[in-house]
């Protein structure tokens, strides 16, 4: 039986099926279990959405919070007890919406804590509205013509905001988000993971398809120097956002 097992429940996950967020789950369980980690160390903290289920998916502590207050309550604990290995989750409503405020200060704050975004480009839970991260155009409930405004660049406001560790993945490549992840909780400080998790009830725009002739990982650049900052946001913005891998590392 693998490491990763020992954070496994027997708890069926209501998520749709397709949903990404399963690659997620999968992901955290497989680095946990690689980093030797025991359930009683690590502590899972949430907000609420979709992917904010997660907490009561997996074999650990965890911490099913209020909409956009993951980060404050994740920050408390690791405060409280800087012993255990404290990760936060939410969606890019929770995140990039009512919790921005907090996602930024905490980022600058660079305490010892790892935040997973599952990035679906909209709003799963309440049923498809529009989200900070939809794209222009993006036709929702709540934005019948299009939606008129540009969507908040994860990975910018990341570098901008001073983040140390910030890497984007895909929950269609579970190697490489399960990698990160494990990369991400042995970094000492803030490390953000912002995955493309596509929703595939109510985003039929950005799919499993549609990111896999987009993306481009940013570790098949040979010239690429993960630790440079301004080279990050220039790649970043070259491409969208639209790459995967570990984009940023401050030494």
């Amino acid at each position: 039986m693998s490491p990763a097992a020992d954070f496994q429940l027997n708890v069926k996950q209501n998520w749709c099926p397709g949903c990404g967020d399963f690659s997620v789950q999968a992901a955290i369980q497989r680095a946990l279990g690689n980093l030797g980690r025991l359930p009683h160390e690590v502590v899972i903290v949430s907000g609420i959405g979709c992917s904010s289920r997660l907490p009561g998916y997996i074999n650990a502590y965890g911490f099913h919070s209020t909409h956009g207050r993951s980060l404050p309550l994740a920050q408390g604990v690791k405060l409280a007890n800087p012993a255990l290995t404290v990760l936060a989750c939410g969606g890019d409503g929770d995140g990039f919406a009512i919790g921005l405020g907090h996602t930024i200060h905490a980022m600058r704050r660079d305490l010892d804590i790892t935040y997973i975004v599952m990035d679906n480009h909209v709003y799963g839970l309440t049923k498809g509205q529009v989200s900070p991260r939809s794209d222009r155009g993006f036709v929702t409930k709540t934005s019948p013509a299009g939606s008129a405004e540009t969507p908040v660049s994860a990975l910018e406001l990341a570098l901008s905001a001073g983040a140390g560790f910030i890497a984007q993945g895909f929950s269609k490549e579970l190697n490489e988000l399960a990698a990160l992840i494990e990369a991400g909780i042995r970094h000492p400080g803030f490390s953000f993971i912002n995955v493309f998790s596509p929703c595939v009830t109510f985003n039929k725009v950005n799919t499993y398809e549609w990111y896999s002739q987009r993306l481009q990982k940013v570790g098949d650049s040979p010239d690429y120097n993960r630790h440079d900052r301004m080279a990050a946001m220039q790649r970043v913005m070259e491409t969208e956002g639209l790459i995967t891998g570990l984009i940023y590392l401050r030494e």
